[in-house]
């Protein structure tokens, strides 16, 4: 009886195993175009960041992934444009940088569609786009960086605990949590941010040919709705979804697009043993983790 009740369970589980694979193939499969004439829909969704790593159990961070989605599509020869649909606040300055840059290097027309949010690091992001469309209420803009870290040491100091450091290097504890900033180690860090941000600003006054005076105006990190960004050369055209498939349109000099949606499917151990709910969770802990220069520093575009 026992020996039954295990055949029947290996039974059961071959079934489930079959069907996660049939689902998955078929699923890969629909991601190619059934025309010559795709729309690339690829979204970058969510803080940017380059934290974790793929593996055989979980692919890598969202990041990472829209790059391979992004080369992928250029490399698709039934695809003739790419819809880069943004929704992200921002994130890490070195992973802003690289997926702004790989978008830049793309042969294919990118059209940037921002929704709610495409401010900071993901603006640096759309602003490598060919054009871009936003709400009249989206946000965009933001271009500034912030630099930041807790600091306890009066905390330390209000129950007697006392913190000693043995170092090689004058600013090896910069940035420490547990000592207060000196005059020379705050103008340290300043210039680095002053460094970073002037960085930022040249790429996306470069990207967007921006004249002086708008750069003058973007350059306090303040963040713009849409009907104001159409206004300082941040945004090209106001509007959702149906005016960027039109953009895509007259960049290809094509009549028909047909969206292709480039949103990865769910790993095999995802899809068999439900592990997405635990990504989620894992993945909002390691999309916040900014970049680390030292210590507790967070730096972040």
């Amino acid at each position: 009886m026992k020996s039954k009740s295990s055949k029947t369970a290996w039974i059961v589980f071959g079934i489930i195993v079959a069907v996660v694979i049939f689902v998955l193939i078929i699923s890969s499969a629909l991601k190619q175009p059934i025309t010559s004439n795709g729309l690339a829909l690829i979204r970058l969704d969510g803080p940017i960041s380059l934290s974790s790593q793929e593996s055989f159990f979980e692919r890598a961070s969202p990041t990472r992934s829209i790059m391979q989605q992004l080369d992928e599509a250029d490399k698709n020869q039934n695809v003739k444009a790419i819809l880069l649909e943004i929704n992200s606040p921002g994130g890490t300055v070195i992973a802003s940088k690289e997926l702004a840059n790989k978008v830049k290097s793309l042969e294919k027309p990118v059209i940037a569609l921002i929704e709610e949010v495409g401010a900071s690091g993901a603006y640096w992001v759309a602003s490598s786009a060919d054009k871009i469309v936003a709400d009249s209420l989206s946000i965009t803009g933001s271009i500034g960086v912030t630099g930041s870290y807790l600091e306890f040491s009066n905390l330390f100091e209000k129950y007697g605990v006392t913190y000693q450091e043995v170092k090689g290097g004058k600013y090896k504890e910069i940035g420490s949590p547990f000592k207060d900033l000196t005059p020379e180690e705050q103008r340290v860090l300043q210039n680095k941010i002053n460094l970073i941000h002037e960085r930022f600003l040249e790429e996306v006054a470069n990207n967007r040919n921006l004249e002086t005076e708008q750069i003058a105006k973007i350059s306090t990190g303040e963040f713009f709705l849409g009907e104001e960004a159409i206004n300082l050369g941040l945004v090209d055209i106001l509007g959702g979804e149906n005016e960027a498939i039109e953009t895509a349109k007259q960049l290809t000099g094509l009549e028909e697009l047909e969206i292709v949606d480039y949103t990865p499917q769910p790993t095999f151990f995802e899809s068999l043993f439900g592990l997405s709910s635990y990504y989620v969770g894992r993945g909002i802990g390691a999309e916040l983790t900014s970049l680390r220069l030292e210590n507790s520093l967070e730096i972040i575009a």
